[in-house]
């Protein structure tokens, strides 16, 4: 493959995407709804491709549609690059706190976003067992695939196309990223909808009407006296001896690396105790471990420097950079023809883990959290159906000046969250364990440890809110 390719490849998408995001701010329905541009450009480049495009035998290329088979690839090999530094830039840049302070802050928002993501285990467990792989004969590992798309989104659910493979589920990545895709858009629907139903109905703190919601925050746009106060990032080292950005850039190929080592650790020891009965880490994808690379390298930082080294803006924005371009090269290169052939399980399983998600917005969120339930929660819904992208856009929307604690909480819930679950070391491990114990024992475990954090949830914050 020429170097022309890859590169033409990589404008492409940035032309996609610009077009997106003009297609977004000029029409009223996509602001309202708030459908993220990388949407629009990854669904844009799936139209134009073999798979719609192609088919009408409207065609620039033998393979089909306006993109050569050689930019699909490229496009295909994207997310499992681009998901490793998204993982290893969730922690780098901000001092790590301390348990307890996270607890404290966070701790209702850990219990019940740990709950959605067990209980979306239990439901795809539940639906693998007694219809999808009996009546359709689907590998047994679908049961993994509502947590992985809804929880975990695109991004995960493009990083573990290996994975799936390696469980003879290749067409495991396709329903997962369709699913992905549905996570994301019934995320902003149903959320947007749930922010109007709040607001009117007095459920929402802070935001008293839905009118309150400013022209700026539904185009994406930030006014021009605002803009100041969002800088991409600043300069922490001397460009004349290396750009800042490179130094940001070279402490995520760290965090990667030593993912890198510690996944390779990790079958070196399976391969020495127990490959002959469960092969559990051989099939691991390397982003999860990437995180826990960041964490190491965030600590060793924060004990071995005294000036900050890592911009937080700054690595949010390659974060996004990386987010934007793995969602339309994931969305893009989806295949429809698997989700055609298992078109009712996809909207089984679409159903399930959507209702179980609202179920529990309404129902469990306003007993769990002690306080600002709606804010708090909105959050984990956005997470639960769509990404944390989308749970942070929800809480924006409803807590505009951070008068609530649900924004500093999300973002110290995902070091103990995304750690094991929405991407974290059991999402990636679900799979290849679900083939190894067999999917009853896996629903098993994972509705045990579900009510645990039910009656944590519950019993401890429950009564913080019931003495309130």
């Amino acid at each position: 493959m020429s170097p022309e390719l890859i590169g033409f490849s990589f404008i492409i998408l940035g032309i996609l995407l610009m077009i997106s995001k003009w297609i977004r701010v000029t029409i009223p329905f996509l602001q309202n709804v708030l459908i993220p541009s990388s949407i629009i450009a990854g669904l844009l480049g799936l139209l134009l491709g073999p798979e719609v495009l192609g088919l009408l035998d409207i065609e620039l290329f033998e393979e089909g549609g306006l993109f050569p088979e050689g930019m699909i690839t490229v496009w295909e090999s994207l997310p499992e690059l681009l998901i490793s530094i998204i993982f290893a830039s969730l922690f780098l840049g901000s001092s790590i706190p301390s348990f307890k302070k996270m607890w404290n802050i966070a701790g209702p928002q850990i219990t019940f976003s740990h709950f959605i993501s067990w209980g979306q285990y239990v439901i795809g467990g539940v639906l693998a067992t007694f219809l999808l792989v009996p009546l359709f004969n689907l590998n047994p590992a679908v049961g993994a695939l509502l947590e992985i798309s809804f929880v975990g989104g695109h991004g995960t659910a493009a990083g573990l196309s290996s994975t799936f493979s390696a469980v003879d589920f290749e067409e495991g990545r396709d329903l997962a990223i369709g699913l992905a895709t549905v996570g994301v858009l019934s995320g902003v629907f149903i959320g947007m909808i749930l922010i109007n139903w709040g607001a009117r109905k007095g459920k929402t703190k802070i935001l008293k009407s839905p009118d309150d919601i400013s022209k700026e925050q539904k185009k994406g746009l930030i006014k021009m006296e605002d803009q100041d106060d969002a800088p991409a990032g600043h300069k922490t080292t001397r460009s004349e001896v290396i750009e800042t950005f490179t130094v940001h850039f070279a402490y995520i190929g760290i965090a990667i690396a030593l993912g890198y080592l510690i996944l390779e650790g990790l079958i070196l020891v399976e391969e020495a105790l127990w490959s002959d009965t469960i092969e559990l880490f051989v099939n691991m994808p390397l982003f999860p471990l990437a995180m826990i690379g960041a964490v190491i390298v965030q600590l060793t930082l924060d004990k071995t420097t005294k000036e900050p080294i890592l911009d937080p803006g700054l690595v949010k924005r390659i974060q996004g950079f990386a987010l934007d371009l793995l969602i339309v090269s994931a969305i893009a290169t989806l295949s429809l023809t698997v989700i055609g052939d298992y078109l009712l399980p996809f909207l089984f399983m679409s159903i399930a883990a959507i209702s179980w998600t609202v179920f529990s917005f309404l129902f469990i969120a306003p007993k769990m959290m002690p306080d600002y339930w709606f804010e708090r929660g909105i959050g984990d819904l956005g997470q639960g159906l769509g990404m944390s992208a989308a749970g942070l856009l929800l809480i924006n929307l409803v807590d505009p000046k951070n008068d609530s604690p649900a924004k500093e909480g999300f973002s110290y819930k995902q070091l103990l969250l995304d750690i094991f679950v929405g991407g974290g070391i059991v999402t990636a491990a679900s799979v290849p364990l679900i083939v190894a114990v067999g999917p009853v024992v896996f629903l098993i475990i994972a509705f045990v440890v579900m009510i645990g954090w039910l009656l944590l949830g519950l019993l401890y914050f429950g009564k913080k809110r019931a003495h309130k």
